[in-house]
């Protein structure tokens, strides 16, 4: 069991419902469900019955909800605890990383904090964007680079990078459609978008697919659950010439022989990335990191 997963389970318990603590946690509800119904996988057991008027735990569920609510007031004593010895500086920073953020941003950021506060030491996690809002919710993270902007007083948000999106197409196909100035979005109507899963960052997927309709393209099925949009999934799914996929123009991957980026025209996607914080946070290594991604993003 993680420490999520139980704050997952609290959350809908003392919410009576998922919709309600998907709301409450800044995740989306298939998520929520799907992390219960794992913590049920893994203990064997029904934790929770659902009705028309919401949800109650099980009897096995109310044992879990008072042992739940007890580990979990037990590691937030112990972060108190710890908070004057890492206040100034030193132990573990958490840091949530997404996948494609540019190198560009992180290394300079993370050296200047090496520089700063010698005694911190850096623990790393690539996570998509709901994973890393649990986690910071949890206290598992203690600073994530999200693609959405969290709602809420709970945490602080920087914006710390703007990327104007490109296309990734069979090199032949980029050719023919290719103009000066890029790609058009409509000339891609017909091939099927390589998406990741609404899951990992429902706003940014959500103004994503808003775009693209709008252009004409038909998204068909939406990704499975649980499916990494890593650099392989996308050079694969491209080179067959069905398909199109986004990437920005420093994407650090090798694109291979078979397979072109292009600009799109008139630059109508953007992904925004911002450095997102519990807002009680005191520590100084924290802040420094912060500082260091405190930069006009470019465009």
């Amino acid at each position: 069991m993680e420490l999520r997963e139980l704050h997952a389970f609290v959350a809908v318990v003392e919410e009576g419902g998922f919709s309600a603590a998907a709301r409450r946690l800044h995740v989306s509800q298939p998520a929520l469900s799907q992390t219960v119904s794992s913590l049920e996988r893994q203990l064997r057991v029904k934790l929770l019955v659902r009705s028309s008027t919401g949800v109650r735990p099980t009897e096995a569920g109310a044992a879990l909800l008072g042992e739940a609510r007890a580990v979990l007031a037990r590691h937030d004593q112990a972060l108190r605890t710890l908070a004057r010895y890492t206040g100034g500086g030193g132990g573990v920073l958490r840091i949530g990383i997404p996948l494609e953020f540019p190198s560009r941003l992180l290394s300079p950021a993370l050296t200047e904090l090496t520089e700063a506060c010698p005694d911190t030491r850096v623990e790393a996690r690539h996570l998509s964007t709901s994973e890393q809002l649990a986690a910071l919710h949890a206290g598992e993270l203690d600073v994530g680079l999200l693609r959405e902007r969290p709602t809420g007083r709970e945490l602080d948000a920087m914006l710390v990078n703007r990327e104007r999106l490109g296309v990734l197409l069979a090199a032949e196909q980029a050719a023919e459609l290719a103009t000066e100035e890029g790609i058009a979005l409509d000339a891609l109507a017909g091939l099927q978008w390589v998406a990741f899963p609404r899951s990992d960052s429902p706003a940014w997927h959500d103004e994503l697919t808003a775009i693209l309709r709008s252009h004409g393209l038909d998204l068909g099925a939406q990704a499975p659950e649980g499916q990494r949009l890593i650099a392989e999934v996308k050079l694969a799914a491209v080179s067959a010439g069905r398909a199109f996929a986004l990437a920005p123009p420093d994407w650090s991957q090798p694109i291979p022989d078979g397979v072109a980026w292009s600009p799109l025209t008139g630059h109508p996607l953007v992904r925004r990335t911002w450095a997102v914080w519990p807002a009680d946070s005191r520590r100084q290594d924290l802040g420094r990191l912060v500082a260091a991604f405190e930069q006009p993003p470019g465009d």
